[in-house]
């Protein structure tokens, strides 16, 4: 059985995750794609990523854009995956730097999301987003492995894209990153 442990966030409320391992295959994977679908919708998204950990003073654990591909490469579906499980420091500083951005990424989020817009102006977004993000799926992702390509596939796609989306807007705001590690932890 594994241990709690809890991780102060800067609201000052606990959030508990489990430190053998801290995170579980399907939360690394599901964090590694949230800051996936933030790059495909960020043009500069790893730059912005950095300057937010900077301005958050988790300049340590992301220091420059190959520290984050590290951390990020502890997925295992990823082309060139790490062996072991990230440090609950590690895994902290994603959901904090994941909800932050949210926070900033919120308007958009929310124009994909809303059911007020004309059909085909929010399907023409969808189509972008979901090529875009297939695109990076494609250029990141160990196209060898079984859930790779059927995440590849369109319905898997499309449905998978929109999950990820209501999670990014689920993670912003002033409970963002509680919603966000209590999504992460109950995923199996």
């Amino acid at each position: 059985m594994h241990s709690l442990r809890a991780i102060e966030t800067p609201n000052q409320s606990n959030i508990s995750i489990s430190t053998q391992p801290c995170i579980g295959r399907r939360g690394l994977e599901r964090l590694d794609f949230l800051l996936l679908l933030i790059e495909t919708i960020q043009i500069n998204g790893v730059g912005t990523m950095l300057n937010t950990s900077r301005s958050l003073g988790i300049e340590n654990q992301f220091n420059d854009s190959v520290q984050l591909w590290k951390t990020r490469t502890h997925n295992p579906l990823r082309k060139s995956a790490r062996r072991g499980d990230p440090s609950i420091k590690e895994v902290k500083s994603l959901i904090e730097l994941i909800s932050i951005t949210a926070d900033r990424l919120y308007p958009l989020l929310r124009q994909l999301l809303s059911e007020k817009e004309p059909y085909h102006i929010t399907n023409e977004r969808w189509i972008n987003l979901d090529t875009r993000f297939k695109d990076l799926i494609s250029e990141r992702m160990n196209l060898r492995r079984r859930s790779v390509q059927k995440l590849l596939q369109n319905d898997e796609t499309h449905s998978f894209l929109r999950e990820l989306v209501l999670l990014l807007a689920l993670s912003s705001g002033p409970d963002g990153m509680n919603r966000l590690t209590t999504n992460i932890n109950d995923i199996r």
